[in-house]
């Protein structure tokens, strides 16, 4: 119901980062819950590094979240679709942006996961460590929530 409040409670129990998905986001292809995610940053954004992900799509896009005070964004499928769209924003914001890789049985999904590639994900992950990405959050879909590790 707050995710402000939900932010803080995950700071004050010794949390050294939050990852936060914008899921609307990411299936409307662009940003959702904007104020949700001001609040978590007027929260918390101080203390702790905070990483978006979820329809992210432009440069834009980009600058907004980052001047807001996110420390880090994370671009799917945007990265898989539009490499290039990925590597300017590697050069334009050096340090801040992460590649999130969604796969099953080693193959890229994107869309909030509604549709799978034929991109191995190890050949994707090479190439975009070349563009200068900060990190890569890998999720292996045909696992995630399975408490399968």
């Amino acid at each position: 119901e707050d995710p402000a409040a939900m932010a803080r409670k995950w700071v004050d129990l010794g949390a050294r980062r939050l990852h936060l998905v914008d899921l609307n986001g990411a299936f409307a292809g662009k940003p959702k819950n904007l104020e949700a995610i001001e609040a978590i940053l007027d929260e918390v954004g101080d203390e702790i590094p905070v990483q978006l992900g979820g329809g992210i799509r432009s440069l834009e896009t980009i600058e907004k979240y980052l001047d807001a005070g996110l420390s880090y964004v994370i671009i799917g499928t945007a990265a898989v679709k539009n490499p290039g769209f990925l590597q300017d924003a590697c050069t334009a914001f050096s340090g801040s942006i992460i590649v999130g890789l969604d796969a099953k049985d080693g193959k890229v999904a994107t869309d909030g996961w509604s549709k799978l590639t034929g991109h191995e994900v190890i050949d994707l992950a090479k190439k975009f460590e070349d563009y200068g990405v900060e990190s890569i959050v890998y999720t292996d879909i045909g696992r995630d929530g399975m408490l399968q590790g």
